[in-house]
């Protein structure tokens, strides 16, 4: 009888890998939740200085009035990206993270014309905050720490 992986029952080509894909199952997900919470404060970085900075940025995509949006972006990106990485209310942070991205796709794609190749970062990482929307931060997060979670 051919060894499967323990989580899903799946019959692996490989079956010595199966332990090694067990043991890193919750880690992958960490680091990669980890990583896109990282990526998220980067952006947020030098807007949270300046949250009404971006404010003509924000206008000129029709989102009205500017100064409020560019604050909800500045605190999205910085502070939605710090609980993202520590695991803490882990999915509505990542949703908002991904309106965030969705935004970015049609900016890319409608107003400046490029299409997908100029969205596709854009489409990546809002599928990567969809997943933790869904899933939330799995075992090695706040969430988990506090036996609770959205």
């Amino acid at each position: 009888m051919p060894l499967t992986t323990e989580k899903s029952g799946r019959r692996l080509f490989i079956p010595a890998l199966s332990g090694l894909y067990a043991s890193l199952h919750d880690s992958a997900e960490t680091i990669l939740r980890v990583v896109a919470g990282v990526a998220l404060v980067t952006h947020g970085l030098g807007k949270i200085s300046d949250p009404f900075g971006a404010t003509g940025m924000v206008e000129s995509l029709g989102f009205y009035p500017g100064a409020f949006w560019s604050f909800m972006l500045s605190c999205t990106e910085f502070f939605g990206g710090i609980l993202i990485a520590i695991g803490l209310f882990t999915r509505p942070a990542a949703f908002a993270a991904m309106i965030v991205l969705l935004v970015t796709v049609w900016f890319h794609w409608v107003t400046m014309g490029q299409g997908y190749s100029g969205a596709e970062k854009s489409i990546l990482w809002a599928a990567i905050f969809l997943f933790f929307a869904v899933r939330g931060g799995n075992r090695h997060s706040v969430d988990a720490r506090l036996g609770r979670e959205f």
